[in-house]
């Protein structure tokens, strides 16, 4: 077969990338999930790629990319533009295996990641407001110095070291029927789909992203939605998908699916309360796009399938963490927020109050104005934050401050008052 006629990846290059990897990177575990199943209606395998060493996938694609250079190539080093995990993968391993690494990162990377990133040894250069100012200026740097320009995606190399992740999956769990898997410039998608495929002919694999950047959704299903925005799975944040996992997803990849950003929220929070382990956004996507609607119902096209999710990296921002998971317990009606009219006289606080303690309301905070939105000086606008059982204890709480003659709102996550607390 000719260069030219070659396919862009086969089996044969993941199984050969597998044991070239196999030593140096973490065998993540493919584990059954019980809670998550009787979820989503589906068999859910998940795989833990959040434990690997950089906590993310893309070390796989990077060391086999570095164990395939010469030796000259070796010596004179590599480099990448990356903010994100594809930087951290190719630091780490290059600073194993000898190899000098440059990484260019837009100034507006978090300092954390860029400390992380010299902490293996790498050289960080911060240059450009974008991610596309930094990947110009690594080209720029790749001819002056005459070094290596790794990819983060579009490369076969790197397709194949992450495709190594679905090879482990059919091994581990080989009645797996599909595979649900992030997308963001493919190169994951790519080698997975290429491996399971070549493994097991009648494996679907469905891909996932953030409907905030659809870019491989626009290309599978010839749709054209705008692309950008502020989304928490940044990791899958591409606007241009590569050239050649774009062709790869065209002819392995059965379906694309985009997600919402709450969606994203949700996936993250269960993980962590059901499984105990931490994803980043793009880590949440594979999850999210199994989740049921607001009906409740499981969605009928997972219903009884065999999937194997891909938890892709656990890299999140602490404080963002943070305002997921109570975003989520928002969500769920576990906490909240009600603006309460009270008369400004003794004891009136301590009496609605007395309302939340009988429905084992625990209040967490309170604030008072009297002047904006209140209509009588007499009167004082009581914000209380709780804690609650579930939406049935909330119902009846909100049944006695009708009883009692209270006027109030509830507050929710947009900002909105909820149209249901405006009985008064």
């Amino acid at each position: 077969m000719t260069q030219e006629t070659r396919p862009i990846l086969t089996l044969d290059d993941v199984r050969a990338a597998h044991e070239r990897i196999r030593n140096s990177v973490v065998r993540t575990p493919t584990l059954h999930s019980k809670t998550l199943s009787a979820i989503t209606g589906a068999n859910v395998w998940l795989k833990f790629e959040n434990l690997q060493f950089t906590a993310a996938y893309k070390e796989r694609g990077a060391l086999n990319k570095l164990l395939l250079l010469g030796d000259n190539a070796r010596k004179n080093g590599v480099i990448a533009a990356s903010a994100g995990n594809h930087a951290q993968g190719l630091a780490y391993n290059g600073g194993r295996l000898g190899i000098p690494v440059t990484i260019i990162m837009p100034t507006s990377t978090p300092i954390v990641k860029v400390q992380q990133t010299r902490e293996h040894g790498a050289e960080v250069i911060l240059f450009g407001d974008t991610f596309e100012d930094a990947y110009a200026h690594a080209r720029a740097l790749e001819k002056e110095r005459g070094i290596t320009f790794v990819h983060p995606f579009d490369d076969p190399d790197i397709m194949a070291g992450q495709g190594t992740v679905a090879l482990e999956m059919l091994e581990d769990a080989p009645e797996l029927d599909m595979l649900v898997v992030p997308i963001g410039g493919g190169g994951l998608v790519s080698g997975v789909a290429v491996a399971a495929k070549g493994v097991k002919p009648g494996i679907q694999v469905v891909g996932v992203q953030s409907n905030l950047f659809p870019s491989m959704y626009n290309l599978k299903n010839n749709k054209h939605l705008p692309c950008g925005g502020d989304t928490l799975a940044e990791g899958i944040a591409v606007k241009e998908p590569g050239q050649l996992t774009r062709q790869v997803v065209a002819d392995y990849v059965d379906e694309v699916r985009i997600v919402s950003e709450g969606i994203i929220e949700e996936a993250i929070s269960l993980l962590l309360e059901i499984e105990k382990t931490v994803v980043e956004g793009a880590g949440g996507t594979a999850l999210a796009a199994l989740l049921p609607p607001k009906n409740g119902q499981p969605r009928p096209e997972f219903a009884g399938r065999n999937c194997g999710l891909i938890l892709s990296g656990g890299n999140i921002n602490p404080r963002f963490l943070a305002n997921v998971i109570l975003r989520n317990l928002a969500r769920s009606g576990k906490i909240g927020k009600i603006a309460i009219l009270l008369n400004d006289r003794v004891g009136a606080l301590y009496q609605v109050a007395g309302i939340f303690t009988k429905h084992g309301a625990n209040i967490l905070e309170v604030s008072h104005q009297q002047i904006f939105g209140v209509l009588s000086a007499k009167s004082i606008q009581t914000e209380i934050e709780y804690e609650i059982r579930d939406a049935a204890a909330l119902d009846a709480l909100l049944d006695d401050l009708d009883e009692a003659g209270y006027s109030y709102e509830i507050m929710t996550i947009s900002g909105r008052r909820s149209s249901k607390s405006l009985r008064h």
